[in-house]
């Protein structure tokens, strides 16, 4: 699994305020029955034996666990599946929209609308489907998100933590634009056959344009989407390029189709709101590879399993993630930077998953292909709560370590991977066990796979966290998140939808 999860980001959402504690420190915590155990790392580690390590860092936690009852899901068993899996707030927010174009539409079919009305709408959906995919945009939201204090209550915070589900407006309005699009082709040739305003090369240009978009949301069908992702983002690359060349083009016709026998084409097409929207669309796509650069990257070979590039061209910030590639046309991979405060720069880690990221660990790179700005992830929202459960599994540890290093909440981390030093390096291991001295870490090769839900469940009451923070594979980001929605914690993971 790579440290690309922060994008993509679908978790459910919930409902009951934990009560702070009355100022517990770590090591109150590890009295309590629990007996929640802190691992403490001397300097000496690093001579100390892999045995000896995966001893001292096991700690006490789950000594147990699988015998703990876990309390009984909230609500009844339809509504919360309703709640938490199948009307997500991505679905939620993708539901709205296409309900406002529903009722758009209506309207319309009510008063009647020519190609030149019909147009507007479907340029208006594509201009913020595209936008709400902008990096600027994004951090915008998560920036503006993020201002809640952790003083407000619970249940407003855990909403504006939802804000990557935004995506859902995204889709939204891009398949409502696709329908209208159907609309608009059926009006245009209405009015050719009766050869009314639209002409005949209008519509042509309109047919096509049709018939990319209708390929891009095929090909961007969930199931589709991950199993073929290089696939799906060549087709949503090279097919949104010719959709938006061709709606100039659509645009001008239009304007030409329409405009008033005394009036000049230039002011039909200045008048026209249609021009602007195309003009701010296309300038949000240019815009990131507009940064498109080559930046030197030093590597860190970890073990046959991992890397870690080292980058100092920008620093970022805890939830970031930045895009790299060896072929800018065709693939794009994104990884989760870890910045560490008062140091320059920023590292990310790649593990093995694929033929790219083998490439890189065998062959480790000197320049690498960067575009656009790092952007915010999943784990931006962490420090909205006062104090958080972050649970990484193997590679996931990328997004989450920068947070952990920032120290802005209260952070009980639980990282579970099969011989972790062995795999990521003393130096990473080491430099989350000074951050967090609480920190355990769950040797898989040494005692199995565990029961995630079970484990944090335990953490979460013995941390009294407000909340968790899962970067792990799909099926287990879904299950944990799942797991603490439905017992009223309220749980924030990767929801996968890029």
């Amino acid at each position: 699994m790579s440290t690309a999860l922060s994008i993509s980001e679908e978790p459910k959402g919930l409902q009951v305020a934990i009560p702070e504690p009355a100022h517990q420190s770590t090591e109150t915590v590890v009295d309590l029955d629990l007996k929640l155990a802190t691992v403490k790392v001397s300097s000496t580690s690093a001579s100390t034996s892999q045995s000896d390590l995966s001893s001292e860092e096991k700690g006490e936690v789950w000594q147990g666990y699988e015998g703990d009852e876990l309390p009984e899901k909230t609500q009844g068993h339809y509504l919360r599946n309703l709640r938490f899996q199948l009307m997500t707030l991505y679905r939620r927010l993708f539901g709205i929209v296409f309900c406002v174009n529903l009722g758009v539409f209506i309207w319309y079919a009510v008063k009647g609308a020519n190609a030149e009305q019909l147009g507007r709408v479907v340029i208006g959906n594509l201009f913020t489907a595209i936008l709400m995919r902008q990096e600027y945009v994004i951090n915008a939201f998560f920036t503006v998100a993020c201002l809640a204090p952790k003083s407000w209550p619970l249940w407003i915070r855990r909403i504006l933590a939802r804000v990557y589900s935004i995506g859902g407006i995204h889709s939204g309005t891009g398949v409502s634009g696709t329908v209208w699009l159907i609309l608009f082709v059926g009006q245009g040739t209405r009015e050719v056959i009766k050869k009314e305003k639209t002409s005949v090369a209008t519509l042509t240009v309109s047919y096509v344009i049709l018939a990319l978009l209708l390929a891009m949301v095929i090909f961007a069908y969930p199931k589709f989407r991950v199993q073929h992702h290089d696939a799906f983002e060549i087709i949503h690359r090279f097919c949104g390029w010719a959709a938006v060349a061709l709606v100039w083009a659509q645009v001008v016709l239009l304007a030409k189709d329409y405009k008033s026998s005394d009036e000049t084409l230039g002011h039909a097409v200045a008048q026209s709101p249609a021009f602007w929207l195309t003009l701010i669309m296309s300038i949000s796509i240019i815009l990131p590879w507009a940064r498109l650069r080559k930046v030197p990257v030093q590597t860190e070979v970890l073990s046959d399993h991992c890397v870690r590039l080292y980058f100092d061209y920008v620093d970022t910030q805890p939830g970031h993630f930045t895009r790299m590639s060896l072929d800018p046309l065709l693939e794009w991979h994104s990884f989760a930077t870890i910045a560490v405060p008062g140091k320059k720069g920023y590292s990310a880690v790649v593990s093995r998953a694929g033929d790219w990221t083998k490439q890189q660990i065998g062959n480790p790179p000197d320049k690498i292909w960067i575009r656009g700005i790092p952007c915010y992830g999943v784990v931006r929202v962490t420090p909205m709560f006062r104090r958080v459960v972050m649970v990484a599994t193997g590679s996931g540890i990328g997004p989450i370590a920068p947070v952990v290093f920032a120290k802005k909440t209260e952070i009980q981390l639980l990282w579970t991977a099969p011989a972790v030093r062995k795999t990521f390096g003393d130096k990473l291991v080491d430099s989350l066990l000074e951050a967090a001295p609480g920190s355990v870490i769950y040797d898989t090769r040494q005692h199995g796979r565990p029961d995630l839900v079970k484990l944090t469940y335990r953490m979460v009451k013995a941390f009294n966290a407000e909340a968790v923070v899962i970067i792990s594979n799909q099926p287990l980001t879904e299950k944990v998140v799942y797991g603490m929605m439905s017992r009223g914690i309220p749980a924030f993971g990767a929801i996968w939808d890029s």
